[in-house]
């Protein structure tokens, strides 16, 4: 019985010492020290950048014509087809012309008397101009005769004036285009009772290609654009290139150019109109579209882009970024970053030429860390085929 109970005592004493001899052996190994992480950086430098804003447009046509009727009447025919392309001068409308066709006829007659007229008096004014030299007639019948071929020959003058402007009439019964251009509805029918001093129009014929481009830009934004340009922060070119987006979010291929900025400013809305002229040989565009325009404002010469993956933010909201100082160690920087060009952002201050700037493997530093860094390839593919990741959205110590 005693030698049972020494034998589980020496068991349970040569299980506690292998215990307490594993617990001492992990105390005594060492860690071996971490190699700072690996980063991809991109450097920093100044290069000239294109700006360009996107704003809210409308198309207008670049011509639009209204029909309208210059004599009184009922339509006899309509000559198009609505939505068709009529050309300058083609026949649109038909007006019954049978009154003015009579009073063409009446102004004929009417010429044509005044002129019998000046023959009759002026042989008599050539007759009385015999005799008053024998003094055969008193002068003043002689004066009266001059008088009435002066009259007759105004007749005559005053009544082709009256078949001109009745034969105009009579031309006018057949209403045709004042423009190349489509027409869209009409609307009068056969049969309807027209007149010059109506309130609406027969039809409207626009000439869409090319087609203009209302732009609206505030003039906070224009003003402050000519201060950079006149500064010299900006330069521009003559020759300013406008690319549209349509309403389904497509690019429209053809380029516009620059017209002009009108000269005034819209009290209501303290915007400016910048219109563009846009070809449309498709007829793609039509007047009244809202589009989106592209325009170059200028070029920055020495501007520095850093890539979007590369920026976070603080907790304040502030654009950060990550670099690699001069003694291999993370530091984060505030950016003043105005605007979004491609995947880059442009930046105006917190990043000096020549600065490393983090883009690849920054998930987990944090300032003051020593790192590893590498040139940054866009082209590599990460090991494992997962995402290369970018900085984590460092808190500045």
């Amino acid at each position: 019985m005693v030698s049972k109970r020494l034998t589980g005592c020496v068991l349970a004493s040569s299980a506690l010492l292998a215990l307490a001899g594993c617990g001492d052996g992990g105390k005594g190994q060492q860690q071996a020290p971490q190699a700072p992480p690996p980063v991809g950086y991109v450097v920093a430098h100044e290069e000239p950048v294109a700006l360009t804003t996107e704003l809210p447009g409308r198309t207008t046509a670049f011509e639009t014509s209204e029909v309208r009727p210059q004599v009184n009447g009922l339509v006899l025919a309509r000559l198009f087809v609505e939505g068709d392309v009529v050309r300058k001068g083609q026949a649109l409308y038909r007006i019954d012309p049978a009154p003015y066709q009579a009073q063409v006829a009446s102004a004929r007659a009417a010429l044509a008397r005044a002129r019998s007229s000046i023959a009759s008096s002026g042989a008599l004014a050539r007759r009385y101009g015999e005799l008053v030299k024998i003094n055969a007639i008193a002068r003043q019948e002689y004066e009266n005769a001059q008088t009435s071929a002066a009259q007759a020959q105004a007749d005559v003058a005053a009544q082709q004036a009256a078949l001109r402007s009745a034969q105009i009439d009579l031309a006018r019964t057949t209403i045709t285009a004042p423009i190349t251009g489509r027409i869209g509805r009409s609307l009068f029918t056969t049969g309807a009772l027209v007149s010059a001093a109506q309130a609406n129009p027969l039809a409207t014929i626009q000439r869409i290609d090319p087609i203009y481009v209302d732009i609206q830009q505030s003039s906070a934004d224009l003003l402050k654009l000519r201060r950079q340009i006149m500064s010299g922060q900006l330069t521009r070119n003559g020759n300013a290139k406008v690319k549209l987006k349509l309403e389904d979010g497509s690019e429209y291929g053809p380029e516009g150019s620059l017209r002009f900025a009108d000269v005034t400013v819209d009290p209501t809305t303290g915007s400016q109109v910048i219109r563009a002229l846009f070809p449309n040989s498709g007829g793609l565009l039509l007047p009244g579209m809202f589009v989106r325009a592209s325009l170059a404002q200028g070029t920055a010469q020495k501007a520095i882009l850093v890539p979007q993956r590369a920026v976070g933010r603080d907790e304040k909201g502030q654009a950060t970024v990550m670099v690699i100082g001069n003694d291999g160690k993370v530091q984060v920087r505030s950016l003043q970053a105005s605007r979004v060009i491609g995947e880059n952002w442009l930046v105006s201050g917190g990043i000096n030429p020549g600065d490393k700037i983090i883009v690849e493997g920054g998930m987990m530093l944090r300032p003051g860390m020593p790192v590893r860094g590498h040139p940054f390839d866009p082209n590599a593919k990460p090991a494992g085929g997962q995402p290369q990741s970018g900085p984590a959205q460092a808190q500045a110590k």
